[in-house]
């Protein structure tokens, strides 16, 4: 199937190329959006101890102290759900000055309608 490409020809390939990486990039945005047919995603120990960090032994630690969620026992293995994992490692970050002063004043604007209602 290989073509002899001449010069003349060089902007028909070229316009060929195009259009076929436009559609390989769809494609994978595609696939990129489509929810995976195995939602929950399980992670084992050494996994959630690269992910958060932290050695093992600390990791064990935490899990008989209840201090993470998402742990799941089978026999004498651990796992751990990935997203519930991820969902914990969000709520512990810190809000950066501009997304407190927007809750302060959703807030004081909240209270001003109650107020004047009363």
């Amino acid at each position: 199937m290989e073509q002899v490409l001449t010069f003349d020809k060089l902007p028909e390939a070229v316009t060929m190329l195009t259009k076929e990486v436009s559609e390989l990039k769809r494609l994978l945005i595609e696939r990129q959006e489509q929810p995976t047919d195995h939602p929950e995603q399980f992670l084992s120990v050494d996994e959630v101890a690269k992910l958060l960090h932290l050695s093992k032994a600390t990791l064990y630690s935490k899990v008989s102290r209840n201090e993470i969620p998402g742990v799941c026992k089978q026999g004498k293995r651990l796992y751990f759900v990935r997203q519930t994992i991820i969902d914990w490692i969000k709520q512990g970050r810190k809000k950066s000055n501009a997304e407190i002063e927007q809750e302060a004043k959703a807030y004081l604007n909240n209270k001003k309608g109650l107020n004047n209602g009363k």
